[in-house]
């Protein structure tokens, strides 16, 4: 379950089109969600995630790649409960996450981050259906 397979990136840019037009989005700074939920069955997985750096905030590759390794990483440790809640719920999303700080934050910072934005996300999730 530790492992952050093809299947569970969102490298469709008809769906991430789909969740600019048709989606919804929160901030939690310093992360902004993106996402949509979909019909249950239509992923092999729960949820599919890409991450997004803004060239403008991070001028330098290595720096935009940085951050966005870290953010990886901390999803790929923290998603067995995410995964957990979205069945429980049986819902499936697939959702991006924008950084959009002005300055590199450490994994502890963000991992203080990340894991409140997935709990939002479920919840935000069970609001729209109810």
């Amino acid at each position: 379950m530790n492992t952050f397979t093809k299947e569970e990136r969102l490298r469709s840019r008809l769906l991430i089109g789909r969740i600019f037009a048709d989606g919804s989005s929160f901030f939690l700074f310093p992360l902004a969600i993106h996402y949509l939920e979909l019909p249950a069955g239509t992923l092999p997985f729960p949820a599919q995630m890409t991450i997004s750096v803004a060239k403008k905030r991070f001028k330098r590759a290595v720096d935009r790649n940085l951050l966005k390794r870290r953010l990886r990483e901390l999803y790929r440790l923290n998603k067995a409960n995410f995964y957990a809640d979205l069945n429980n719920c049986n819902k499936q999303v697939v959702f991006l996450v924008s950084y959009s700080a002005k300055e590199i934050m450490t994994s502890e910072q963000l991992a203080s981050k990340l894991v409140p934005a997935l709990d939002r996300l479920v919840k935000e999730l069970n609001l729209e259906k109810a």
